[in-house]
């Protein structure tokens, strides 16, 4: 079909992708290189275009108020199309576009229907917001999760406007609705494209079947620069996606704040654990103190029940006690053992994980906490030396000046990229965080000088902060998931190279409001071979500014 026609390049598969899952900017020195302040808010920052491609937007967010920005840029060609639920009026001076697209979706496989959306450029998913307000974002005062990460929300380029393009939905996005999604956006005249999606690591195309390669390529013909995230199945090597090397491919860093939901036992022996919850646990109160194994279901083998499979735990044995459990398997995500204790009516969840307790969850108002192998060894001796062994789960607090940051996340996507292993880029100044010396420490893809830099590398090109971020969402009401006495929040806390993308994109945005011609490759290179000295972990780091 389509053979030997005129119109027709190439024809291959439709493949479906995935989405990659406040303090940041300070950290990353920002503000030291801008311009003044007023020439900063209202100069020619203000007709720099930056197209996101995603699950749509929330344009209600204080995020995308345009008060203060001047007239739509008159080379702007695109359209705010109208929905279920969204109006021409939605769109402003700041969210100057918005498409949606009918977004296929496969069941066992195969594609069999087209996504049951309300067909609108509207964010039902949360994810599009998020990244839209990271790049772009206008500043908001004493924005913060149900009070964590409290202070001024805003953008890498608060002045630019956004073009929303909503190619997925909660279920996955088509390749063909993103390659669709570029090419209206090369025409509508945006400058810049940011994408936090991509294929699963396990099932990479060469570039010619692609849909984000193929596109970006065009892009880049028409002088439009295109920055993705490079994948969350880290830390193993060659799980890079995103790869062309027309691609600015983007890795995932801590920030310096972490959050930390302790633990106290009932000895009195305090350890830090890592989690996002708003418990209404207090310390003046214990509760029992289980390990899985020791509460395991009828019939159910040790190994499953100190995991906390589904159907694992008996819940006569669990109900009202705090449950420990391992992360042997990372086949059972932390949320579906946080579900399983939960729906087991125990009072909270403990988990040892070693890897992961550096990426805090959130659970809610369930109380939940992680701890590395060190601390939940002394946890498992105290439950096996105590007669009647309690604790309690303090509820979430901000730290900052954590460290030590920056640092490559765990579930950032290594490389070298699988396709394009030959190709070796410049990197000796990783910005926006240390990305060459602690993706040398994982020996993955570098040629490294005798100081312990890496001087080149294969992908990714840069790493931004991806862990913990603040940014705003479309407003969701679950249950479980909002404190008690409080509203559903605008603004949330997420982690992934979704979330590294759109820093990157903000701080390219920046450059090409004051470098109007500057190509993708100037820009690019501006990022990779500027820096300043940083360190962490008593050593010496180059971090681009």
């Amino acid at each position: 079909m389509g053979g030997g026609h005129d119109d027709v390049v190439s024809i291959f598969p439709d493949s479906i992708l995935e989405l990659h899952t406040t303090r940041s900017w300070d950290f990353l020195q920002a503000e030291s290189g801008r311009l003044p302040s007023n020439k900063y808010q209202r100069g020619l920052s203000s007709d720099v275009i930056i197209g996101m491609i995603d699950t749509g937007i929330w344009p209600e967010s204080s995020s995308f108020n345009d008060e203060g920005i001047g007239a739509v840029p008159s080379r702007w060609k695109g359209v705010c199309m109208e929905g279920s639920d969204f109006r021409k009026s939605n769109c402003n001076r700041k969210l100057i576009g918005a498409r949606y697209y009918n977004v296929p979706w496969t069941r066992d496989g195969n594609q069999s229907s087209l996504a049951k959306t309300k067909g609108s450029p509207r964010d039902s998913v949360g994810h599009g917001t998020h990244t839209a307000s990271i790049a772009a974002g206008v500043q908001v005062l004493n924005a913060s999760y149900y009070g964590l990460a409290l202070g001024t929300a805003k953008g890498g380029l608060p002045s630019a406007r956004i073009a929303c393009y909503k190619a997925c939905s909660d279920v996955g996005c088509s390749g063909a609705t993103i390659l669709k999604a570029i090419d209206d956006s090369i025409r509508d005249g945006v400058d810049i494209i940011s994408i936090s999606i991509g294929i699963s690591s396990l099932f990479q195309s060469d570039y010619l079947n692609d849909p984000i390669a193929i596109g970006a390529f065009h892009a880049e013909q028409m002088g439009v620069m295109v920055i993705c995230s490079g994948g969350n199945d880290g830390p193993d090597p060659y799980t890079i996606v995103n790869t062309a090397p027309w691609i600015f491919t983007v890795a995932a860093s801590n920030i310096d704040r972490d959050f930390q939901s302790n633990i106290v036992l009932g000895n009195g022996k305090i350890f830090t654990g890592s989690a996002i919850n708003f418990s209404n646990l207090t310390r003046s109160r214990t509760y029992p103190l289980v390990f899985g194994k020791d509460v395991a279901g009828y019939y159910t083998p040790v190994s499953e029940a100190r995991n906390c499979y589904p159907g694992s735990l008996d819940p006569k044995k669990v109900v009202g006690k705090i449950v420990v459990c391992v992360d042997d398997d990372p086949a059972v995500s932390r949320k579906i053992k946080k579900l399983v204790v939960e729906d087991a009516k125990a009072k909270g969840l403990i988990l040892i994980d070693e890897a992961e307790k550096s990426v805090p969850f959130d659970s809610g108002i369930f109380p939940y906490t992680e701890v590395g192998n060190i601390a939940g060894f002394q946890i498992l001796q105290y439950i096996n030396s105590t007669k009647n062994p309690t604790a309690t789960i303090l509820p979430t607090v901000d730290v900052p000046r954590y460290r030590p940051a920056p640092a490559v996340a765990y579930f950032s996507s290594r490389g070298p990229a699988e396709l394009t292993e030959n190709i070796l880029k410049d990197s000796s100044c990783s910005p926006l965080s240390s990305f060459s010396w602690f993706f040398y420490s994982f020996h993955v893809g570098f040629i490294s000088h005798k100081n312990g830099l890496a001087h080149a590398s294969n992908q990714p090109d840069i790493m931004a902060p991806g862990v913990a971020i603040l940014a705003a969402v479309a407003p969701k009401n679950e249950t479980g998931t909002v404190p008690n006495g409080k509203k559903p929040s605008t603004f949330s806390i997420k982690s992934g190279t979704s979330m590294a993308c759109p820093h990157v994109t903000g701080a390219a945005a920046f450059i090409k409001s004051v470098h109007r011609r500057w190509t993708s490759s100037m820009i690019k290179s501006a990022l990779m071979t500027t820096g300043i000295l940083f360190k962490s972990l008593k050593v010496t780091c180059l971090v681009c500014n």
